[in-house]
C-alpha cells in the first residue's frame, strides 16, 4: 500500500492568459518537487475523465452544458471576472474531477492508502449552477457525492485549508446533514463568506482567521473547532481541499503559515482518518500563487500523506 499520486498533461492546457495567478507553472513547479527522490515510493497514474453523469449528481446539466458551450476556439473567454476558459479548459476540467473521483476509487477499494490529486483547474469555489475564482466544477464536491453514492459512504467530510473560503463547497453541502464541512480561511477575503455563524443544518464549521495569523492562530482555530467537529461528525471517508495560499510568502492574502503548519495539519487530518474512516483520505489541490512556496508546501504534504503508508 501506498499514497496515490494523480494528474495529468490536459491539466496544463488550461490557459489562463498572462498575469493571471492561476497559472499552468503551477502545476509544473508541483510536478518538479514530486519528481524527486524523496518521492520515488509514489504510485502514480494519469487521471481519466469524469463522466458528466457523475460531475451532474452536483451541477445541473443545463450548466454543465453552458460552461462547454462557453469554451473556445481560440484564445480566452471569461465565464466571471476571475474565471477565464480557452480551448483546453474543458478537457483540464474533465481530468480535474476525474482524477478525484479516482482517488476515492482507489481508496475505497484498498488499492492505496490515500491520495493526492495534483490537477487544476481547481473546484472549491464553483457553486452547483456558478463558475467562479478560477474554478469551473467543484471536484472535491463531486467525489464526495461519488463515495456516497458508488462506494456507500454515508458520512463524508470535507476539510478545506485554502486561504480563501470554499463557498461553493459550503453551498454544495448546506442542507445535507451527512455532509461535513470545515474551513479555516482568512477573512475578511475574497469570496466574502465563512463567517462562524454559517452553520447549515448543524454540518458547517468555519474557522475564519484575520490578516496577520500565523501557524499558531492556524492550529488553535482545527484544534478548538474544526478537528472536534469532525471528531463528532465521525466520517466514513474524509476530502481534504489542500490549498497552499495560506503561506506567508503568497501573494494573495496575509496569512503567515509555513511549511511545518501544513505538514501539522496533514497529521491530524490523518489522525482522524485512521480513527473513523479506516484510513481513507483523498487530497485535492486547491489554491497556492507562489510558486516556491506552493511546490516545498506541497511537497510535505505529500510526503506527510506517504508516511502515512
Amino acid at each position: 500500500m501506498t499514497t496515490l499520486l494523480l494528474t495529468h498533461p490536459a491539466c496544463l492546457e488550461h490557459d489562463t492568459g498572462i498575469g493571471h495567478p492561476e497559472q499552468a507553472d503551477r502545476l509544473r513547479a508541483i510536478n518538479d518537487a514530486l519528481s524527486g527522490a524523496a518521492f520515488n515510493d509514489l504510485k502514480r497514474e494519469e487521471a481519466p475523465r469524469a463522466e458528466l453523469s457523475q460531475i451532474e449528481r452536483l451541477h445541473p446539466k443545463a450548466y454543465v452544458e453552458m460552461v462547454q458551450a462557453e469554451i473556445p476556439a481560440e484564445l480566452h473567454n471569461w465565464l466571471d471576472p476571475d474565471t477565464v476558459v480557452s480551448p483546453g479548459s474543458w478537457e483540464a476540467a474533465l481530468r480535474a474531477t476525474g482524477a478525484v473521483i479516482r482517488a476515492v476509487d482507489q481508496v475505497a477499494a484498498g488499492h492505496t492508502d490515500n491520495a493526492f490529486c495534483a490537477i487544476r483547474p481547481p473546484g472549491h469555489h464553483a457553486e452547483p449552477a456558478k463558475a467562479m475564482g478560477f474554478c469551473l466544477f467543484n471536484s472535491v464536491a463531486v467525489a464526495a457525492l461519488h463515495a456516497r453514492t458508488a462506494h456507500g459512504a454515508t458520512r463524508v467530510a470535507v476539510v478545506d485549508f485554502d486561504v480563501h473560503h470554499g463557498n461553493g463547497t459550503q453551498a454544495a453541502f448546506w442542507t445535507d446533514k451527512n455532509l461535513f464541512f470545515g474551513s479555516t480561511h482568512q477573512m475578511p477575503l475574497f469570496p466574502g463568506t465563512g463567517a462562524l455563524d454559517e452553520t447549515g443544518t448543524g454540518n458547517i464549521f468555519n474557522a475564519p482567521l484575520r490578516p496577520g495569523d500565523g501557524g499558531e492562530d492556524f492550529r488553535a482555530a482545527f484544534q478548538d473547532r474544526i478537528l472536534p467537529a469532525l471528531d463528532a461528525f465521525a466520517p466514513d471517508f474524509i476530502l481534504v481541499s489542500a490549498g497552499f495560499d495560506a503561506h506567508l510568502k503568497d501573494p494573495l492574502a496575509q496569512i503567515r503559515l509555513l511549511e511545518p503548519d501544513f505538514a501539522w495539519v496533514t497529521e491530524k487530518l490523518l489522525e482522524a482518518a485512521a480513527k473513523h474512516s479506516g484510513g481513507k483520505l483523498v487530497s485535492t489541490l486547491e489554491g497556492g500563487y507562489d510558486l516556491d512556496a506552493l511546490a516545498s508546501s506541497t511537497g510535505v504534504h505529500v510526503k506527510t500523506l506517504m508516511g502515512a503508508s
